[in-house]
């Protein structure tokens, strides 16, 4: 019978298309209109000259639909919300970035007008990073709040009682959903009354994650009237809805949200949680075909792009040999920079403490059973080559730009296509080539392989293992394994 096709609403169905191959499609970055000469300046200055497709598409669309400064577009037309599913890699941070910050240079009063909300302090520290980077000597005042200061502390960063009421400290917020939550209720003065742009990277993420509640508390603080002292009334807003008379007789600020992921949800439910004004969607998940009207339905299907450097094998192989199988990789085909991925914190720590015990490999983990200090510091060495193999689980590993990752390897199956495709795409990123290995079991290789063929993912290979290969570790790998046996006694 043929495949009921989901009925899609429009901006679904026909999204704009951005090309993947970033290497042919890069744009140089004074080619992309209406860029703020400072900001080209700075741009150069981080080495950057050109923009990968996403940001040449994107920075533009951001910057046309605030051309009005913060208020209403021309005609009292409120800003259509941004979507952009593109894969891990590609340049999301700076896509948002680079027109935010054009658009509050020239801000006069300091307000709250972009908050960009992320699901981990890791994503959280490095897109305030680029932030600081680009509003370097602007005057514009970038705030992280993801617990990992005090509360008490965070309230000063956000906020300054003066005599007059109280006033902001920020421009632009990048949080973590709890403690943002947690700031909305409790923090005397903080307003989100001039909320211009909200960002949910990662966006599929935060929908699954019940941080669906954290985004309708951001809307819902967007939409309060202030009172303090009458002041603000000038900029009260609306709900959405058609403009009256009586609705455009204030200028307004509108609020417009701009969500990013690498597998942005095409459930138009859950979408509409979300709560979309007439959305755009930006995606290069799509099958690029050489000739139109070829495609069959296997590629209309397609929903994941990964990055096209990247090469995918994987290794049938049975539960005892799997640790046999990444000393090999380690130790005899001397694989440098692999990122290794287990299913759970346990299994996490077991294997670090296992390779740790067999020498010869630098090996560290990195999970949520470190502090943040620990986990930059890992990640620093990492990148700095004095470690070879990082051991992590997904969730604190989604969405890091980790600099030189060679291979991924995947000890643990994932038992979700979303999974793999973010695990994978830690490396072969910025349009450098890497390799993906997949451990798994012989029980799983069925379902392993139509999970990808149902994704449209062909281009994976059979890499056996011959058992002959890992004789040599088995002594010194049983002599580690009584060791590990002790210790953890």
């Amino acid at each position: 019978s043929p495949q009921v096709q989901p009925f899609l609403p429009q901006w679904l169905a026909q999204p704009k298309l951005v090309q993947k191959r970033i290497k042919d499609n890069l744009v140089p970055i004074r080619h992309v209109p209406g860029i703020h000469p400072r900001l080209l300046k700075k741009l150069q200055m981080n080495g950057i000259e050109s923009f990968f497709p996403v940001q040449a598409e994107v920075i533009p669309a951001i910057l046309q639909s605030a051309s009005n400064g913060y208020l209403m577009g021309q005609g009292g037309y409120r800003p259509k919300d941004i979507c952009v599913s593109a894969p891990t890699g590609s340049g999301k941070t700076l896509s948002f970035v680079i027109p935010i910050v054009q658009v509050l240079l020239d801000r006069v009063v300091c307000q709250v007008r972009a908050l960009v909300v992320l699901p981990t302090k890791e994503l959280a520290q490095q897109v305030s990073k680029v932030f600081n980077v680009y509003t370097d000597g602007t005057g514009l005042k970038v705030v992280l709040i993801t617990g990992q200061k005090s509360f008490a502390k965070e309230q000063e960063m956000l906020v300054q009682k003066k005599v007059t009421g109280y006033c902001s400290l920020a421009d632009i917020i990048v949080a973590t959903p709890g403690r943002l939550t947690d700031h909305i209720s409790q923090t005397p003065g903080f307003s989100l009354a001039h909320l211009r742009f909200l960002i949910v990277d990662e966006a599929d993420r935060m929908i699954d994650d019940m941080h669906q509640n954290c985004l309708n508390q951001v809307v819902k603080a967007a939409f309060q009237v202030e009172d303090d002292s009458g002041s603000n009334m000038l900029f009260q807003r609306t709900k959405p809805g058609p403009v009256t008379a009586a609705s455009s007789c204030y200028p307004q600020i509108p609020l417009q949200k701009l969500l990013f992921s690498a597998t942005l949800t095409q459930d138009p439910e859950k979408l509409q949680q979300l709560d979309l004004f007439q959305p755009r969607l930006f995606t290069s998940v799509y099958s690029e075909k050489k000739t139109l009207g070829t495609e069959n339905e296997q590629d209309i299907n397609k929903k994941y792009t990964l990055p096209e450097g990247l090469s995918q094998c994987y290794v049938p192989c049975d539960l005892n040999s799997k640790p046999l199988l990444l000393l090999h990789f380690m130790l005899t085909m001397k694989f440098t920079r692999v990122l290794c991925f287990t299913n759970s914190r346990e299994a996490s720590h077991r294997l670090f403490l296992l390779v740790k015990a067999f020498g010869g490999v630098t090996v560290a983990e990195f999970s949520s059973r470190l502090s943040p200090n620990e986990r930059q510091r890992t990640m620093k060495e990492f990148e700095q080559g004095k470690i070879q193999l990082l051991i992590s689980t997904d969730a604190t590993a989604r969405g890091i730009d980790v600099k030189g990752v060679n291979y991924v390897i995947n000890y643990d199956a994932p038992q979700f296509i979303r999974t793999y495709i973010h695990r994978v795409g830690r490396t072969a990123r910025a349009g450098k080539v890497g390799v993906a290995f997949s451990l798994v079991l012989r029980i799983q290789e069925r379902r392993f392989l139509r999970m990808l063929k149902d994704a449209g993912i062909q281009d994976i290979k059979k890499n056996p293992v011959k058992g002959n290969s890992l004789k040599p570790l088995v002594q010194q790998y049983e002599e580690a394994l009584c060791k590990l046996e002790k210790t953890v006694k």
